[in-house]
């Protein structure tokens, strides 16, 4: 059973989730946060979806409100201003949201996973939610500072306001406005990663392919260092998407994210303590 939800933010674009579950009570609520130039139906997303809830969990994936979807457009990018002018901090707030939604909605215990740059903001998230239990991050970023222009780049970044990156896929020239790194260094103490695994105090995975091609399995190892009571699994042989790309025509996940799939899934329900 597949539901959509439209969450207000209180700000100019709102929150699009899909909830997929079984009939059966479930055991738990799962949140999934996409990443960089993502979005909630990307890949292979909806088929995780419905083995988590195969595996009697409620699965909650959203779109960040200002990832460049729109509520009548969820796919790709047609709202590029909206690209352009997001934050970590929108981010982190959205999911602020979806977890104190979910809560009330479901009054289960909340397990949150992020790929990718989604990684970084359940890790900054779960250093400090009392509602959460489960922290997963799948080919998480470590630093999100290091990722920003140096020099006369990012001078350059600033005397014109915007830089664009293309989309391979999609071939669009995608904005990235100078507030985004305004608004991180205004709020460098709250989006630091490395300080918010250190006050993570629930049950936390970090699993990350070795043969990643955008984020370095360093920053998995990094992570890891930050939270030494977190686990860290390795993926031999996977990349960025554990196999995944858009669109995924197939009706069975790649194996390297089936296996990320059974490893996290065990995971939330084997540890119960640190």
């Amino acid at each position: 059973m597949k539901r959509t939800v439209v969450l207000p933010t209180g700000r100019e674009k709102d929150i699009l989730m899909d909830v997929t579950s079984l009939n059966s009570e479930p055991k738990g609520t799962v949140i999934f946060c996409h990443g960089y130039k993502g979005y909630k139906d990307w890949g292979a997303w909806n088929l995780v979806a419905d083995e988590f809830a195969r595996k009697g969990f409620t699965f909650v994936k959203l779109n960040f409100s200002y990832n460049g979807g729109t509520i009548q457009n969820p796919i790709d990018f047609p709202d590029l201003e909206a690209f352009g002018n997001n934050t970590y901090s929108i981010e982190v707030a959205d999911l602020k949201s979806v977890i104190e939604w979910a809560y009330e909605e479901f009054d289960q215990p909340i397990s949150i996973i992020g790929h990718s740059r989604g990684g970084g903001i359940v890790t900054l998230v779960g250093g400090g939610n009392s509602n959460i239990s489960k922290v997963i991050s799948w080919a998480a970023v470590a630093d999100f500072e290091e990722r920003f222009p140096v020099g006369e780049k990012l001078q350059e970044w600033k005397n014109k306001g915007v830089y664009h990156v293309v989309n391979g896929r999609t071939k669009q020239e995608m904005p990235h406005y100078y507030s985004f790194y305004e608004d991180f260094i205004k709020n460098e103490m709250n989006l630091t990663i490395s300080k918010a695994a250190k006050r993570i105090r629930v049950p936390h995975l970090i699993i990350h392919g070795d043969k990643d091609e955008a984020v370095s399995v360093k920053d998995a190892h990094r992570l890891s260092s930050f939270n030494p009571k977190a686990e860290l699994e390795i993926i031999l042989g996977a990349n960025h998407t554990f196999g995944s790309k858009h669109p995924w025509s197939v009706r069975f996940l790649p194996d390297s994210l089936r296996e990320v799939v059974d490893k996290t899934i065990n995971f939330i329900n084997s540890s119960d303590k640190l």
